[in-house]
């Protein structure tokens, strides 16, 4: 047996091109189960007496959070409080079952919003379906001991500039970073990988890490080590991460802006989060805010969530003077909205975005609710 197939033979059992996936996530099963009449119907009675703590037969705003929350997070936002977009869109989603004034939600109501709320999701999800895969240190075996492994590292170390004190440590730590599932590692971003894969294969490694002369050879040689290290630590705990690629081209905009009836109550539902002073103006300090709410049905990501994203949507909300802090009309305040949204398109058309995610998928917390996991088990 050759020396690099001695070095892989504890990881692999079979080759592959890419990391094996486990699931696709594109939003066909919470169709089937809210089309099938007597599953959601089962569904929805089984968890709105699991949030009924009372047994009223109505749900408290304080009955509803779990449910909120939930839906937050199979939304990929950080919990409440951790930022002031994201909160905004969980009091949409509260303001959803409520109407923004009602105390306590019926069944029926409960049921309508939650359909309305998974048919969202899933119509999100059939647009940019979501690869949940299995890593396990294989294929980056295969990548290490491979023709591309050279020039690629070569490539990483030449983009790796220099801190003050670096140490050889330091660098590879740099260059893990900058792998991502192309070459099968899973994301260094997450600190359990960073722990437990990264940090840990260091440390199993013999040599002189705290150096501060590194050549590129040393540096090779250090990263080949330290990279085998954690085809073992992969091969021994795999790692579930959830890979999406969304392309923003401005087609989302472009239908909203052509279906006039959808766009109207899109606008409807954003102007209904806008404050109104007592002469029922709205101030263009809140566009921002409003932007968001339209955001999912534009096919936009929240603001915040993209950087990239982030930079189309400034400039579109400072070309039409959103932060004049001038108090319009709502008729006038919509215009600008869609005008906002007509700029963003534009921008979009003529240079498209790409980005890709890639999460790591953990275990949910004990104390969490199950509403949104079980869509994914119910028949």
């Amino acid at each position: 047996m050759a020396a690099d197939d001695q070095n892989c033979a504890s990881a692999m059992t079979t080759r592959r091109s890419g990391a094996q996936t486990t699931a696709l996530m594109d939003g066909s099963d919470i169709i089937a189960l809210v089309r099938n009449e007597q599953v959601f119907s089962n569904f929805v009675d089984h968890k709105f007496h699991e949030l009924d703590g009372d047994g009223d037969g109505k749900l408290s705003v304080k009955e509803l959070q779990p449910a909120v929350a939930d839906i937050g997070a199979a939304l990929g936002l950080p919990p409440q409080g951790s930022s002031a977009h994201s909160d905004h869109i969980y009091s949409q989603v509260l303001s959803e079952f409520t109407h923004g004034t009602a105390e306590r939600v019926s069944k029926a109501e409960f049921r309508k919003v939650l359909s309305d709320i998974l048919l969202g999701m899933a119509a999100g999800l059939k647009c940019d379906p979501v690869l949940i895969l299995r890593v396990d240190g294989q294929d980056l075996c295969h990548f290490i001991h491979s023709s591309a492994f050279e020039p690629e590292m070569v490539s990483i170390f030449s983009e790796i500039e220099p801190l003050p004190g670096g140490t050889l440590k330091h660098t590879i730590v740099r260059a893990f970073q900058k792998l991502s599932l192309h070459h099968i590692m899973p994301p260094a971003s997450d600190s359990w990988v960073m722990s437990n894969v990264i940090e840990a294969a260091l440390r199993s490694c013999d040599g002189d890490y705290d150096r501060q002369d590194i050549s590129q050879d040393s540096f090779l040689a250090a990263f080949m080590k330290a990279a085998e290290m954690a085809v073992q630590s992969l091969n021994e705990r795999p790692v579930m991460v959830a890979h999406s690629e969304k392309t923003f081209n401005g087609d989302g905009i472009k239908r909203l802006l052509s279906n006039k009836i959808e766009l109207d109550k899109t606008l409807q539902i954003a102007l209904k989060s806008v404050p109104k002073d007592r002469h029922r103006k709205m101030s263009k300090e809140y566009l921002r805010v409003a932007l968001d709410t339209v955001a999912p049905a534009a096919g936009l990501p929240p603001l915040g969530a993209v950087d990239q994203m982030d930079k189309i949507m400034a400039e579109a909300l400072k070309m039409l003077d959103a932060d004049d802090g001038k108090a319009v009309k709502e008729g006038e305040f919509g215009k600008i909205l869609t005008e906002i949204l007509g700029s963003i398109m534009l921008q979009l058309e003529g240079n498209p975005i790409s980005v890709s995610t890639d999460s790591v998928v953990h275990q949910p917390l004990p104390s969490a609710s199950s509403l949104l996991r079980t869509t994914q088990s119910e028949p």
